[in-house]
């Protein structure tokens, strides 16, 4: 295809079948530096290098589909499920979804929430367990699989943490934390956006004043 850019069939190749600059160009017959120039001139906002990098990772657009709640029961679900991320999710995990915890019915509650509300099916988690040193593994990967009606190939290698004959860790469970993993960028930044939208709620509720951890636009988020 030569001649001059069009800017509706510019933008639907870039913004509609997502092709990227070098792509574009090969259909174009330009260089990618022509490419670059009239997406500006259009005003065609460009993807950034997380985007770009997430499409080529992902031909076949997003493995999940976001489901909102339609009543109130599915609210109810909603909530507990939010609320499960923000008080035990690790927030700093910039590319994954990750939750952790000892506790089999709140892991079973985390992961259909998952299922429900994120599209996702139990093959498409990792898990993870955290031990102390001189734990049965294979006992507590036994234990949690059952539980979680998973897949022995879904476990990461476990974490033998040791605290010493002083520590409380291993106290703690006799099965071990749990973590669990869903390895989507887009996903976690859905979930985000949603604690986001609670935090700022939240804050309304109390007068509008911060609470601590809050960040600026987002709401009382406590990364960690």
């Amino acid at each position: 295809m030569t001649g001059s850019f069009n800017k509706k069939t510019l933008a639907d190749l870039y913004l509609h079948q997502k092709l990227s600059v070098p792509e574009i160009s090969k259909v174009y017959r330009r260089s990618e530096g022509g490419v670059n120039y009239w997406l500006k001139k259009y005003g065609v906002k460009k993807r950034s290098i997380s985007e770009a990098l997430y499409l080529r990772n992902n031909p076949d657009g997003d493995k999940f589909k976001i489901h909102l709640p339609k009543d109130s029961q599915e609210a109810m679900a909603f909530g507990v499920g939010l609320g499960l991320y923000w008080g035990e999710g690790n927030k700093a995990n910039k590319n994954s979804i990750k939750l952790s915890n000892t506790n089999p019915l709140l892991m079973i509650t985390f992961l259909a929430f998952l299922q429900k509300f994120i599209g996702l099916k139990t093959d498409d988690l990792k898990f993870e367990l955290h031990l102390s040193a001189g734990s049965n593994e294979n006992k507590a990967i036994d234990f949690w699989r059952k539980a979680l009606n998973i897949k022995t190939s879904q476990f990461y290698k476990s974490s033998i943490i040791d605290r010493g004959t002083k520590g409380t860790y291993k106290n703690k469970s006799g099965f071990g934390v749990l973590s669990v993993y869903y390895n989507n960028t887009r996903a976690r930044n859905i979930l985000m956006e949603w604690l986001a939208e609670i935090a700022q709620l939240a804050e309304h509720a109390h007068g509008k004043r911060k609470v601590p951890g809050s960040i600026p636009g987002l709401g009382s988020i406590s990364l960690r």
